[in-house]
């Protein structure tokens, strides 16, 4: 069982993460800015933000791995890259997993570019996938930091309809998993599986790792 730290505790991945943490019974403490509704029993529930230093303090003592699973949205525009930069900084040279959701603009296409700075990528989230970009850029640069950047399917969020927990996915590195038709997409549910996963049979450290059907 591991001691797990979900900040963003009541977005899409991340709420997706702590339920599927809590069904393999490890111990939780959840991180948001407002009460999680729907928190698993037994979770240690901490309100308020990781800008503010005494809550961040709180939410990564003891931790055997803190996940960010924030958004750059809201009052989080702009400084989702220097919050982890910062958490990063106080995990450096401890055995503490620091594993960040990103985003699908940070992976590569076929000719080697971010595929956040195609023309194909929709203008109006450039903004969010740099964020996240930039905080694989910074966080990765940190020594002494036990890193894994995941970066989810392109089709992937609560506004797809498909959540049907399959229990499957693919693994790729930092280029899509694609399947047959070219698609690249997953539910909640077996990106927080793949998530798990990762963290019970320890693999993926200090890499870009992506998840898809």
């Amino acid at each position: 069982m591991a001691k797990i730290t979900v900040l963003g505790a009541t977005g899409f991945a991340g709420g997706n993460i702590a339920k599927e943490a809590a069904e393999r019974g490890h111990e939780l403490t959840l991180v948001s800015r407002s009460t999680p509704l729907d928190a698993p029993a037994g979770a240690r529930v901490i309100q308020g933000s990781v800008l503010d230093g005494d809550v961040l303090a709180q939410a990564i003592d003891g931790a055997d791995v803190v996940i960010g699973a924030l958004s750059p949205r809201g009052d989080m525009e702009g400084k989702v890259a220097d919050a982890y930069a910062e958490i990063a900084g106080r995990l450096a040279g401890t055995s503490t997993r620091f594993m960040i959701i990103g985003g699908f603009g940070s992976l590569k296409n076929a000719d080697g570019e971010r595929i956040v700075e195609t023309d194909a990528f929709e203008p109006a989230y450039k903004p969010e996938a740099r964020e996240l970009f930039a905080a694989y850029e910074r966080v990765s640069a940190i020594e002494g930091v036990d890193w894994t950047y995941v970066s989810p399917a392109g089709a992937f969020g609560s506004y797809i309809p498909d959540q049907v927990r399959r229990g499957e996915y693919r693994t790729g590195g930092d280029t899509p998993v694609l399947d047959a038709e070219g698609n690249s997409a997953i539910s909640g549910a077996d990106f927080a599986i793949a998530i798990v996963d990762a963290i019970e049979q320890d693999t993926h450290r200090r890499a870009h790792v992506s998840f898809a059907y």
